[in-house]
């Protein structure tokens, strides 16, 4: 778990709380703030969940990519020149067809 997926489930604790304060107490402001706060919450709790299925998701791929440099330098570093002419020619707008 994350520090963005702890501190959306405590804003979204924290929201809830003040939903509930503010109903039982009449205080509109404070209600509104409360739903306000599960949303933030909610958003910054999802945020961390996609940064941690991301780190999942990467981690196996650059060992994978390490790995393949550490074994084949010498392809490794002509993969590396043809991607990054590939990429020079796509932002100058030339095709290479």
């Amino acid at each position: 778990m994350n520090q963005d997926q702890i501190e959306g489930t405590a804003g979204d604790l924290t929201g809830k709380l003040k939903e509930g304060f503010g109903k039982a107490t009449g205080d509109q402001e404070t209600q509104a703030s409360g739903v306000a706060d599960q949303l933030t919450g909610s958003v910054q709790k999802t945020f961390g969940d996609a940064k941690e299925t991301v780190a999942k998701t990467a981690a196996p791929l650059a060992d994978k990519a390490r790995k393949f440099a550490n074994e084949r330098p010498f392809a490794a570093a002509a993969l590396a020149g043809v991607v990054g002419l590939a990429i020079l020619n796509t932002l100058r707008g030339k095709t290479s067809a």
